[in-house]
């Protein structure tokens, strides 16, 4: 099982199946929203995920012109989970409490447009572009 929360802990949520796979998408959008190389995170079936308190302090925005959007805390700021499509939710890794030990980073997306300044480090499958899961 999952746990994870927002910065000021009035938004909180749970995974309830296993997981092991860390993320790490290197997109420009991503590094301008984080502010640093990227966002570090983790994907779960819809059916697993639960808000298990503060649902009515989320709120999201868009990207104009992309089919980008981010979920965060109205009262903190804090990067929340959100939709990666209808079967799929994204975690901000960075925003579980409970049950990391086991995430490890498998997978880097869009490599090919990772900030210069950035070196990537671990053993992380690497992919130019996107990846899907099925494939």
């Amino acid at each position: 099982m999952i746990r994870g929360e927002c910065n000021c802990g009035e938004i909180a949520f749970e995974v309830t199946a296993d997981t092991s796979d860390v993320f790490v998408c290197h997109c420009s959008i991503c590094r301008k929203f984080t502010g640093s190389n990227g966002i570090a995170v983790v994907i779960v079936s819809a059916k697993d995920f639960q808000w298990t308190q503060g649902e009515s302090l989320i709120t999201t925005w868009r990207k104009p012109g992309h089919d980008w959007q981010v979920w965060f805390c109205k009262q903190c700021g804090s990067t929340l989970p959100g939709k990666n499509d209808e079967t799929q939710r994204f975690i901000p890794a960075g925003s579980i409490t409970e049950g990391a030990n086991t995430l490890k980073v498998a997978h880097h997306i869009h490599v090919d447009s990772k900030a210069t300044w950035h070196e990537i480090g671990d053993r992380g499958q690497q992919h130019p572009n996107g990846f899907n899961l099925g494939s």
